[in-house]
């Protein structure tokens, strides 16, 4: 048989902030599906890159006081650095900014120019006086045309949910340095996408994309394509457009493109051919994994630059849900935003692989991390069920023969049912329903773990007599437990190679479970993994909490003065004194319970023991600060302040409409 050639790469995480669990989502599945194509015997080569281009890096590194280069080259270190502790095996990890990256897209760019794709007009923008710079969307606030809301972003309104152009916005300000904005022409670059209109349509529903995915384009080739703006003015961080002054390539543009560059690279360093895989007549296979919210970019703007600059398509573009954690969004205040190194303080990176396997499909659906389910998932599966039938059989092997596996393999038709399958799972893996294939190796791991109890080995070694029933029967518990890290080597390759290390093997190798081992000698055991125990979960969230309260730290403590983008970063809601008592040990402060809407309450310590009873302020509206890190004090952990006036004599805590709703936004 054959194999293939397979090229898959991921989304490019951005450079501008850490990898967080969120992130690993994608990565993990992209590696899962990687590392099986490789067990099959495929050549599969996995390629990312940081996303390093943009005004976002740009403002940070003036901020930081760095060059944009030096930002993202120590963005790069961390990223990596996650990444590789994390098992995520690439061929290649690259950058945007890179000589590769650079040359690809000026080539795709003078092609779709050549050929017509690329138009010119002028449009009016909002424009930044004092920074000197165009500003996009989010870089613009200002009043809602539509209801009036204050504070809402320059494309739509989060009060009511209006969309509209950011000329229309009201009293509008640069969030970047506070400036009223005006209006400023700009000639621009724009691919041409309406002309591939009917090439997208055929491709889109040719085999491509999920079901759910090919749908919701039906939906916006209704609405119409639109040419889109490829162009940036400077100031701005990214690749010039070759032979236009002061116009910079807009961070869309080239970020697909550097999944080639970055191949390009690993072509250049390992003498691929870089042609074989991106020819347009290629045979090969390359597959993009991405989340829901970039689908509009990978399908339907990166297939037409391909199409138009003669290169060959995806084959495949795979697409996942959200993660959500405990049900909601990530979550700082909760300390649910839980960064990859965070997590990788305190817990095995493994568990969380086997868990996002346990969940994934090869649906669009959000992912959600349950951390208690989480916790009992991998105690249960992995140190309950499968290492466990490793444990329980090793030491027979060890002491009592010699470290050396039985002649005789017993009860072949249950070594067989394990074998036969893999044809199951091996379908799984492929369609990338790995909780599938994780259900199917845990039935197996139950029947394992049911044959040495109905056997009770413990009990048979103390009669002379069976001494090698005892031999046979732990000799096949370990055959089987073989067989189903074999199946699991995809999901857990640092326990993989630990287990191959045990049973004294070169590698699990899917093509080598058709004969157990016999006469095998074998290592001693070693723990493979440790149990989750609830102060490591905890020990996380209170670490994501004191990240929280690191990032939103003041890096002008010293100032007096505030900006009016320092002002805004404060969310002010309204907040029920659910319940108000006092603190022991504390002649000054209250605890108050405070319902902030959506089901969520905060816990704050407040010093206004000497003006109200408790009866007075339980029911009671008022104002709280919300994105206050929170502070641990002696009697507990504050999570945020109310607002109160006073005059060093009284103090009164603000209230507000009786009308008004717990979680309202103060504006």
């Amino acid at each position: 048989m054959t194999s293939r050639k397979i090229l898959v790469t991921s989304a490019l995480p951005y450079a501008n902030g850490e990898i967080h669990l969120g992130h690993l989502l994608e990565y993990i599945q992209t590696d899962i599906w990687m590392r099986f194509q490789k067990m099959m015997g495929n050549k599969c080569h996995y390629v990312c890159a940081d996303d390093a281009h943009g005004t976002p890096i740009m403002l940070k590194a003036d901020e930081l006081g760095i060059t944009p280069e030096a930002l993202i080259e120590g963005v790069s270190e961390r990223h990596q650095a996650d990444f590789k502790d994390f098992s995520i095996g690439f061929s290649q990890y690259h950058s945007t900014h890179s000589q590769e990256n650079k040359d690809i897209s000026a080539n795709i760019y003078h092609k779709l120019n050549d050929a017509g794709f690329i138009k010119k007009r002028t449009i009016s923008q909002a424009f930044d006086p004092e920074k000197q710079m165009f500003l996009s969307d989010r870089f613009i606030k200002g009043d809602c045309p539509k209801c009036g809301a204050n504070d809402q972003y320059g494309d739509n309104c989060e009060v009511c949910g209006a969309t509209y152009s950011p000329t229309e916005l009201k009293n509008a300000k640069s969030a970047i340095s506070g400036a009223t904005t005006i209006t400023k022409d700009s000639e621009h670059y724009f691919f041409d996408l309406p002309q591939f209109e009917v090439q997208l349509k055929a491709w889109t529903k040719a085999g491509h994309l999920q079901d759910e995915v090919s749908n919701k384009l039906s939906e916006w080739f209704e609405q119409g394509l639109q040419q889109w703006d490829i162009s940036r003015d400077a100031p701005y961080f990214g690749f010039h457009i070759p032979g236009v002054k002061d116009k910079y390539f807009y961070v869309w543009l080239d970020a697909p493109i550097g999944y080639m560059a970055s191949f390009k690279k690993l072509c250049d360093e390992q003498g691929l051919d870089f042609d074989e895989y991106f020819n347009k007549d290629s045979s090969t296979e390359i597959y993009h994994f991405i989340g829901k919210d970039i689908v509009y970019f990978h399908a339907l703007f990166w297939p037409a630059m391909l199409m138009g600059a003669n290169y060959r398509t995806p084959s495949a573009i795979f697409a996942h849900g959200f993660l959500t954690v405990n049900g909601q969004k990530m979550s700082k205040s909760r300390g649910t935003f839980i960064q990859a190194r965070t997590y990788l303080n305190h817990l095995n990176p493994e568990c969380l692989r086997y868990y996002y396997a346990y969940k994934l499909s090869s649906k669009i659906d959000d992912i959600d991390l349950n951390l208690t389910d989480f916790k009992q998932r991998v105690n249960s599966d992995l140190v309950g069920k499968v290492v466990n039938i490793a444990s329980r059989s090793a030491g027979f092997i060890v002491k009592k023969f010699n470290k050396t596996l039985s002649a005789y393999a017993i009860e072949p038709e249950l070594y067989h049912e394990f074998v036969v399958c893999g044809d199951v799972i091996k379908k799984h893996y492929e369609a990338r329903n790995y909780n599938q294939a994780i259900r199917e190796i845990m039935k197996l791991a139950d029947k394992a773990n049911q044959y040495i109890d109905e056997h009770k080995p413990w009990q048979l070694v103390k009669e002379d007599a069976k001494q090698a029933q005892v031999h046979d029967v732990t000799s096949l518990a370990i055959n089987l437990f073989r067989v189903l890290m074999t199946y699991l080597k995809p999901v857990l390759p640092v326990m993989a190679k630990q287990a191959e290390a045990f049973l004294n093997i070169d590698t699990l190798n899917w093509q080598d479970l058709k004969h157990p081992l016999t006469k095998h000698q074998i290592n001693a055991f070693k723990p493979l993994m440790s149990r989750i125990e609830d102060d490591k979960i905890e020990q996380i969230i209170e670490a994501s909490k004191q990240n929280m309260q690191v990032a939103v730290q003041d890096k002008h403590k010293d100032d007096t003065l505030i900006q009016i983008n320092d002002f805004t970063k404060i969310d002010l809601r309204v907040a029920k004194i659910i319940k108000a008592q006092n603190v022991e040990g504390d002649d000054k402060l209250l605890q108050l319970t405070l319902d902030i809407g959506e089901q969520e309450t905060r816990n704050v310590f407040a010093g206004i023991k000497a003006h109200y009873t408790n009866e007075e302020l339980e029911g009671r509206l008022t104002i709280m600060v919300a994105n206050l890190a929170p502070r641990k004090m002696r009697f507990g952990v504050s999570q945020g302040i109310v607002l109160a006036a006073g005059d060093g004599e009284l103090l009164h805590i603000l209230s507000v409409d009786s009308n008004a709703k717990p979680g309202m936004k103060i504006s």
